[in-house]
């Protein structure tokens, strides 16, 4: 049997392949990713993404493609992309609500509007993809216009992590010495997501 292919965004890969060793799927899906630092650029996800599907399919490889993103910023048009072609993403607008699930990142968004999120791999990467990627280091003028409305760093953590959590509190403090709290997710609704695409039988 043919397996099948997810096609995610970097910010995610890591944990879609340790998702898929824990569950012994390595013979029923395959990853692929793009960039992680498009989510700075948007409108060059639809692009890749279409890039990848084309070439997946052609590969004949793959009984079913998944892709591993949320809207991520493309309003709407990945959505839009995804129908046209007969696939499955995972639900939400961005990696915070699945690793949170809905329900909790709704009410966390709820409880406070000025809220910036880190995962796991955004904390790791936070300086090459936010500092770096918003050159915060070489104008750090920009820091208010661009961050200025938040007050608080909610970091959504997937595994226990005392460097991580270092890392995350260290974020705050660069955003304007915002407020600090974290949470522990694991994997969230990421993990159903995995093991949905591994038990995928419709035709695509």
């Amino acid at each position: 049997m043919k397996p099948n292919l997810i096609i995610g965004c970097g910010a995610i890969a890591q944990e879609l392949v340790t998702i898929i060793k824990a569950n012994g799927l390595q013979e029923n899906l395959e990853v692929t990713a793009l960039p992680a630092i498009w989510h700075n650029t948007p409108q060059k996800i639809l692009p890749g993404l279409r890039e990848k599907v084309t070439a997946a399919k052609a590969s004949g490889k793959y009984q079913h493609i998944f892709i591993g993103y949320a809207d991520c910023g493309t309003g709407g048009q990945l959505d839009r992309y995804i129908e046209d072609e007969g696939l499955q993403r995972i639900a939400g607008d961005h990696c915070y609500a699945f690793y949170a699930g809905q329900d909790r990142f709704a009410a966390l968004f709820e409880e406070e509007l000025g809220t910036f999120y880190l995962t796991d791999y955004l904390a790791r990467h936070f300086e090459r993809l936010i500092i770096q990627g918003y050159k915060l280091d070489t104008n750090p003028e920009l820091l208010p216009m661009m961050f200025g409305h938040y007050t608080k760093l909610v970091y959504l953590a997937q595994v226990e992590d005392s460097e991580l959590d270092r890392l995350a509190r260290q974020a705050a403090e660069k955003l304007g010495g915002l407020s600090y709290e974290r949470h522990l997710t694991g994997y969230g609704e990421l993990g159903d997501f995995v093991r949905e695409a591994a038990e995928a039988s419709r035709e695509l």
